[in-house]
């Protein structure tokens, strides 16, 4: 009886090393780096810091877009401000007819001239006082520029 039991326990332990033996063949294709979970694991973790990097990196260039269009804003808001003014401007000057505007010269720059003698003087006081305004005109490109 005692030769049964002892064969019965080595033959335990033999299928429990046999059992052991696949356990840690299974375990080291399971973590090999190339291969398996453990390659997946290690590709993975590779992808989150490169994510990382990436999101940390568009952070930064989104806080630089949003101080320059905040800039940019602030200079369109005063140039708008300016042209309002401009415009409110424009409104007060006479309106001259087409005909008694003076030609503008060679560069398309013309200046108007105040009057400066008047035929009696109730045409002194009566006209308003006026200014010298420099009027610059855009010529005609014959050429397209490329973009």
């Amino acid at each position: 009886m005692e030769f049964i039991s002892d064969v019965l326990l080595g033959a335990g332990a033999l299928g429990a090393g046999f059992y052991c033996l696949v356990l840690s063949h299974r375990l080291r294709r399971f973590m090999q780096l190339e291969k398996g979970v453990g390659g997946a694991i290690a590709t993975l973790s590779t992808q989150v810091d490169e994510m990382s990097r990436a999101v940390a990196q568009a952070r930064r260039l989104a806080s630089e877009s949003t101080g320059s269009l905040a800039d940019l804003m602030s200079r369109a808001e005063d140039a708008a401000n300016r042209l309002e003014g401009l415009l409110a401007n424009y409104d007060d000057l006479p309106v001259m007819a087409p005909s008694a505007r003076p030609a503008p010269t060679e560069h398309g720059i013309r200046r108007e001239e105040p009057k400066t003698q008047a035929h009696d003087a109730s045409e002194v006081e009566d006209a308003p006082a006026r200014r010298l305004r420099l009027v610059r005109r855009r010529g005609h490109r014959l050429t397209a520029e490329a973009a």
